[in-house]
């Protein structure tokens, strides 16, 4: 295999598939990163896959001779990383060797890899559902719901997020057990080889769905995403990167179910200034349980911020509010109401609750949007 690439196009190739690269393998060659040159199309290829999560990106470089291998993630990015980037690089091995030599401006390096041949296959497929998605609106789904996911592997499904495409609308879901967010957009995407109107359940790991769209939001010009899957793998595919991710098992909780019908007492507040009071009141909250409180008298037009921390000191914050109902008290925790509210794109925002003890929601003020986040108060001890 011989190839010259330039050093910029290779080292962003490389700080992408890298992420893919597994930190404890359970075998050596996982901690690799595979490389392949196409001659014909004058392409070079870069892999990395964990058996979990692939991704895979190409550009255009000058390929004289056809081949792969694979190298050690870490040493041959921060190598790469360091070389100027003005210099192109002469990337060559000889046939049936498995050294590698680097050619730059500035020097040259020899690595030691490993064949290609002991690289898992990544798992493209390419039947089953097809869907194509538009990109401005999977990377809305994604930044709407990512964040109320959990973190806790413990707690297995709720570590991903759930999507569920029905005919040409797709809802996406997320919740850790103390808050949940969901959106519905309809006309989201295109059937493209299915003449049957899709139904379509999965539930995909958080952490394929932060790679797939940090990838997505860095493009300068958004192209429509393919969206392949079938027996438990998915695969999100472009013109120049592939993502593949295998689906969480299990049936996805019922989270519709956890939505009142209806609310006794609703609160219209400016989004921005709510966000601003919050972060304020959060420097005393965050110094202990990060529980803040909002108090409404009965037909006041002001809503009370308060945080009180025993032996740290309190704080309070007042906010024009319009009141539908009666007055009311109620406590959050207030990284989780922040963390919603920052999710949400519309000037107001309404909360709506039943009780201090009973899930409250937050939602925009704006008939068009169909997101809705759910927050379960913390009990006010008095």
């Amino acid at each position: 295999m011989k190839l010259v690439c330039s050093q910029s196009e290779l080292n962003s190739a490389l700080q992408l598939v890298s992420r893919a690269v597994a930190s404890r393998p359970t075998h050596p060659v996982l901690a690799n990163v595979l490389i392949t040159a196409d001659a014909g199309t004058g392409r070079l290829s870069l892999t990395g896959f964990d058996l979990n999560l692939g991704i895979q990106t190409s550009f255009s470089a000058s390929v004289e001779t056809s081949g792969a291998i694979t190298l050690p993630s870490k040493l041959f990015g921060e190598i790469i990383s360091r070389l100027d980037n003005d210099s192109p690089i002469t990337f060559s091995v000889k046939e049936n060797s498995e050294l590698v030599e680097l050619k730059s401006l500035s020097g040259n390096y020899q690595m030691k890899g490993m064949t290609a041949d002991d690289f898992p296959e990544l798992p493209l497929v390419e039947s089953g559902n097809s869907i194509k998605i538009k990109t401005e609106i999977l990377i809305k789904s994604l930044r709407s719901t990512l964040f109320a996911s959990s973190s806790d592997e413990a707690k297995q499904l709720l570590t991903g997020v759930h999507l569920k495409f029905n005919n040409q609308s797709m809802e996406t879901a997320a919740t850790d057990g103390h808050r949940l967010a969901v959106l519905n957009i309809p006309q989201a995407f295109d059937i493209t080889s299915n003449e049957n109107p899709i139904e379509l359940s999965i539930t995909l790991p958080s952490r394929s769905l932060r790679e797939l769209e940090r990838l997505i939001s860095t493009w300068k010009e958004h192209e429509d995403i393919s969206f392949f899957c079938d027996k438990g793998q998915v695969v999100f595919l472009t013109s120049n990167q592939v993502i593949t991710s295998r689906t969480l098992e299990g049936k996805y909780p019922n989270y519709n179910q956890l939505i009142p019908d209806e609310f006794s007492r609703c609160l219209e507040i400016d989004r921005k200034m709510f966000i601003a009071a919050l972060e304020r009141v959060a420097v005393l909250a965050d110094q202990y349980n990060n529980v803040i409180k909002l108090s409404v008298e009965d037909s006041s037009d002001l809503v009370v911020i308060s945080a009180d921390v025993q032996d740290v000191g309190s704080g309070s914050e007042s906010l024009s509010a319009t009141l539908t109902g009666s007055g009311f008290q109620i406590a959050f925790n207030v990284r989780y109401v922040l963390d919603g509210l920052k999710s949400i794109e519309a000037p107001k925002i309404n909360l709506r609750c039943n009780a201090p003890t009973t899930p409250a929601i937050f939602s925009p003020v704006d008939v068009k949007s169909s997101f809705t986040y759910l927050v379960m108060p913390v009990q006010i001890r008095t």
